[in-house]
């Protein structure tokens, strides 16, 4: 059985009651795997470019980067670059870079998916001391031109999908900027095109030969160079650029490490990772660099959504990496599965759902908890992964509480949540596997980081709360950024003292975990002067299982709330098989009976966590299409731009609120 009981923090120093306009700390925490101090730097090693290095001397023949074999348009097995064919191809892309002047701690941009050369890239920039700058691949014409000029990107690496923008940017981007390279080819129009702004312009092969032809010595980093400058979309304003140094990224490898080693969880060079977030992100960037550590092996997918499921079936990944917005779909999906088989195999699948959660509830670990059930039901599950998922891993946003519970039961490895931020190198905190109290939570501190909360009086949230602790979450540790780039201003906002305030508000569990409730800016006074925590709301409402994703709206001009949500589609067409609704899934979203249905989950749940009265939601609005990245909707990372969510649905919200108030 799984420990239960055990408390997975320990105290190092004590809190400070504050005083005027000075909030009060609460005592400082780290990890029980932290008991003898933070783990240092990995032996000889302090900058990613030495973790690369290593590993092709120990290994050289080791599989390192694979992509799927296309023939007749299919995709077919995966084809893998060896540890020196990568290093080989990093030797003649850095020579290129210095060749045409980009010198140590000059600027690279990298844009697209992830793909081999994006890997090859960054690598090369490691090799000479260049920051590497990545971009969402997802990223507008305003947003490229916005970073490549604010980060004096002289270079830029471009998926060759993405090299129509990229040329279109360059009339406003060539006071720094000269030199672009294409993940692939390369046509004479884009050429003429690019040459016209003043930019010369590479096909992949040219610039590898360039770099054949002129070679370089290599100009290794410091541990206190900069590594990266990573831009985080934000919800609102200007991207801001993390300033990471390699440092930060040794670091939170070395907290990993330790962490997996304390629970018998070690990481070699047999693992494999499924590379699909986005490298452009520090959540995929850390756990890339955590393989090259160990010598593993990292398969790319294709570069499209629906095709992932096929590619982890043709990889067989060991580490399984994800967002919750993956997550929903691969449960939307299995639930669907389970729905339409029917009869006995409906049946079954549910006896044996319900038998496993019990025993895990009473505290079995995953594998023990109903080893019958694994084997006659959930195995199919495993097999969809490739069969060989050891730990699976979500972040970047909190999972929704059903979500959440359905894996624990269903992936026959342990399933673990985590946070952090791009300031704070990505992990900060990560559940313990097999622990059940954690559920909901986001796991105690990882062991690299001292973390601690301050009280926010204005919002009743108190640090030192004997019973329920509970305020911003501040992190300490070599884990954190050295500032936004060229916004000192913003910097001095956040981190002060030593200290990273990371606008989110936690709350301490008995067992050390951190849990997530709400966000310290999201903050905003309905008409009766009532103060609203939106984001601890939509935590609530999101434990509903009839919705994948939920905003919740309020303004101080209106005494109540609305939102828009996305139903889960399998509850929703089950309710509507029952209740003689007829339609499909998006027509039963515009049904104001399947309205009033998914309005009565959300105000059961809102009873069931004793919400306050003026946070029931008295309107929704369901939106077939979840909250997404194309309609700019939500960051890359699946947080919600409430602005945008705003003007969008800004109809929707007119129409609930005169509704509401012809009903009374």
């Amino acid at each position: 059985m799984a420990e239960s009981g055990k408390r997975y923090i320990i105290q190092v120093e004590e809190g400070v009651a504050g005083s005027g306009e000075v909030p009060s700390k609460g005592p400082v925490y780290r990890s029980v795997f932290a008991e003898n101090g933070f783990p240092p730097l990995p032996a000889g090693l302090s900058t990613c470019w030495d973790l690369f290095e290593r590993s092709c001397k120990r290994a050289p023949r080791n599989n390192m980067l694979g992509v799927r074999e296309i023939k007749d348009e299919k995709a077919g097995e995966y084809v893998w670059q060896s540890y020196e064919e990568v290093y080989n191809n990093v030797i003649c892309i850095g020579a290129a870079m210095r060749h045409l002047g980009v010198n140590p701690k000059g600027r690279c941009g990298i844009y697209g998916t992830n793909c081999p050369e994006w890997f090859t890239a960054m690598e090369a920039c490691n090799a000479h001391s260049i920051v590497c700058v990545p971009l969402y691949d997802t990223l507008g014409l305003k947003a490229v031109e916005f970073i490549a000029n604010h980060a004096e990107i002289a270079i830029a690496f471009v998926q060759e999908t993405k090299l129509p923008l990229m040329i279109q940017s360059l009339p406003n981007c060539t006071e720094y900027l000269k030199t672009v390279v294409s993940f692939g080819k390369v046509s004479d129009d884009q050429k003429s095109q690019a040459q016209g702004s003043g930019v010369s312009i590479y096909s992949w092969e040219e610039f590898l030969d360039l770099g054949r032809r002129n070679t370089i010595e290599l100009a290794p980093p410091k541990k206190e160079d900069l590594s990266t400058i990573m831009y985080t979309s934000g919800t609102t304003g200007e991207p801001k650029g993390v300033m990471l140094t390699h440092e930060n990224v040794l670091t939170t490898i070395a907290g990993l490490d330790q962490y997996l080693k304390s629970l018998n969880e070690v990481m070699d060079h047999n693992d494999v990772y499924f590379s699909f977030l986005p490298l452009a992100h520090i959540f995929d960037r850390v756990a890339e660099e955590m393989f090259v550590f160990v010598g593993g092996s990292i398969g790319f997918w294709q570069g499209d959504i629906k095709k992932v499921p096929e590619d982890i079936a043709a990889l067989k990944p060991t580490l399984f990496i994800g967002v919750p917005r993956v997550f929903d779909r691969l449960t939307a999906g299995i639930q669907d599965r389970i729905a339409a088989a029917g009869g006995i195999k409906n049946w079954l699948f549910n006896f044996g759902y319900s038998n496993k959660l019990k025993w895990i509830k009473k505290g079995y670990k995953q594998d023990k908890a109903s080893p019958l059930f694994d084997k006659l039901v959930f195995n199919k599950v495993r097999m969809g992964l490739g069969g060989r998922v050891r730990l699976v891993i979500s972040g970047a946003a909190p999972l929704s509480g059903h979500v959440e519970e359905f894996l624990r039961v269903i992936m026959c490895a342990p399933v673990m949540q985590g946070y952090g931020l791009t300031e704070s190198c990505a992990a900060s905190f990560i559940q313990v596997p097999d622990v059940i109290s954690m559920n909901g939570t986001v796991g105690p501190p990882l062991c690299n980081i001292d973390a601690r909360l301050e009280s926010v009086p204005e919002l009743g949230y108190d640090a030192l709360d004997t019973e329920k602790p509970r305020g911003e979450i501040c992190i300490r540790g070599n884990t954190l950024f050295s500032g936004y780039y060229k916004r000192p201003d913003l910097t001095e906002e956040v981190l002060i003292d030593g200290w990273f305030h990371t606008g989110d508000i936690g709350e301490w569990q008995p067992d050390g975990a951190m849990k997530i409730i709400d966000r310290k800016k999201n903050i905003f006074k309905l008409s009766q002067g009532e103060y609203v925590a939106v984001e601890n709301l939509e935590n609530v409402y999101n434990e509903s299982s009839s919705v994948d994703a939920i905003w919740v709206y309020g303004n101080s001009f209106e005494s109540s709330l609305v939102a828009v949500a996305v139903p889960n589609q399998p509850t929703l067409e089950e309710w509507a098989k029952t209740n003689g609704v007829e339609g499909d899934y998006a027509t039963l979203c515009t049904s104001p009976r399947a309205q009033e249905f998914v309005l009565s989950e959300l105000t059961a749940m809102g009873k069931k966590k004793g919400v306050k009265g003026f946070e029931f939601i008295k309107g929704v609005h369901l939106d077939p299409q979840p909250f997404d990245v194309e309609r700019d909707l939500a960051t890359p990372t699946y947080k919600l731009k409430r602005p945008q969510l705003l003007k969008y649905y800004q109809k929707e919200i007119d129409e609930m609120y005169s509704k509401l108030k012809s009903k009374k």
